[in-house]
């Protein structure tokens, strides 16, 4: 059981927390563009400066090699990939870079990366960046990032150095994902405080975004994982573009096997004296049934919640299973995402 001290005052006001372990890529070239659009699951194309998407990267078998958050920023796109990736799809995305004027680079450890949550986050995130500018107000107002449509992003110039603002509203609440460069890490970090924002734990973090259904790369999802199985693919996909590695497999999926894959992610309620690690056993009449991948005890639901994998035919809501835990078997409920709906 977490405190949820710092739940709650994101939920009231502002809270961000420290993702800066995360992979950073930056794409340059008059090509880039078209160059992505082929590579990856989204209508890159469409992008035009200050706009972003969510999207993934896969292999011709349809498996995902990474989640990616894209941002063309009109003069490079960024793109935001999980812990440890950076080198590696940056490498992968090389490979195929042929004539093209494109030009990738591995910046992980360049850019330190704060995200910031909450209905107070708009004016945290502007009373924050003003102070980063020497007090000249750089950057959009307090209403324009409250107005912000998803993944819209904005390069601020500030006293260290030109940073990254990018709307993302990923855990059920408004957020904004900051990019700084490394060096202004620590000011950003305290301008967020001095704008009233409460640094949030690691429990905090993760109960916001397990009841908020967002399955996180590396941990809720592989790189054995169909976008189907963890059912991002209205968000990850465009099914409007044309042809890019894994697309045949998710269109056979989609349109012969209609859309029936072997597991699905959902969320689950448990009740068990103590949250399940990852990997712990979910059962269906003493049968194997699936997987549990990441849980927390939630503040809102005051119970413990989870994500998981369980066989397609058990993911329907309601559906009774047992799950094992370190004190025992305990009972499992399949719900569906997100666990928490938040306006």
């Amino acid at each position: 059981m977490i405190d949820d001290t710092l739940y709650r005052a994101a939920l009231a006001g502002a809270g961000f927390v420290d993702r800066s372990t995360r992979g950073t890529i930056v794409v340059r070239g008059a090509d880039r563009r078209s160059y992505l659009h082929a590579m990856l699951t989204q209508d890159i194309l469409a992008l035009e400066a200050g706009r972003g998407c969510y999207g993934a990267l896969l292999t011709a078998q349809g498996r995902m090699v990474a989640d990616m958050r894209i941002y063309e920023l009109g003069e490079m796109i960024l793109l935001d990939v999980a812990p440890g990736l950076g080198a590696a799809v940056a490498e992968r995305l090389d490979q195929f870079v042929f004539s093209e004027d494109v030009q990738l680079t591995d910046e992980t450890g360049k850019w330190a990366l704060v995200r910031v949550v909450g209905p107070g986050a708009a004016v945290a995130v502007h009373s924050a960046l003003a102070a980063m500018a020497g007090g000249a107000g750089a950057g959009p107002s307090a209403d324009d990032l409250a107005a912000s449509q998803a993944y819209r992003a904005v390069l601020v110039p500030t006293t260290g150095g030109p940073l990254v603002v990018a709307y993302v509203r990923e855990w059920g609440l408004p957020g904004f994902d900051l990019f700084v460069p490394a060096p202004a890490a620590s000011p950003a970090r305290e301008a967020l405080r001095a704008a009233g924002a409460v640094e949030l734990d690691d429990e905090s973090a993760e109960a916001l975004r397990i009841e908020a259904g967002w399955p996180e790369f590396l941990v809720d999802m592989t790189t054995e994982t169909i976008p189907l199985e963890a059912g991002i693919e209205a968000r990850a996909i465009s099914f409007t573009k044309g042809c890019y590695p894994g697309q045949e497999l998710i269109i056979r999926v989609l349109h012969r096997g209609g859309g029936r894959v072997a597991k699905r992610l959902v969320g689950l309620t448990v009740d068990a004296p103590s949250v399940p690690e990852r990997g712990a056993r979910l059962l269906s009449g003493g049968k194997d049934a699936g997987r549990v991948t990441s849980a927390v005890w939630s503040p809102a639901l005051q119970r413990i919640v989870a994500l998981g994998y369980v066989q397609s035919d058990l993911a329907p809501p309601g559906t009774l299973l047992e799950i094992e835990t370190s004190d025992g078997c305990a009972v499992a409920v399949t719900r569906a995402l997100p666990l928490v709906a938040r306006q």
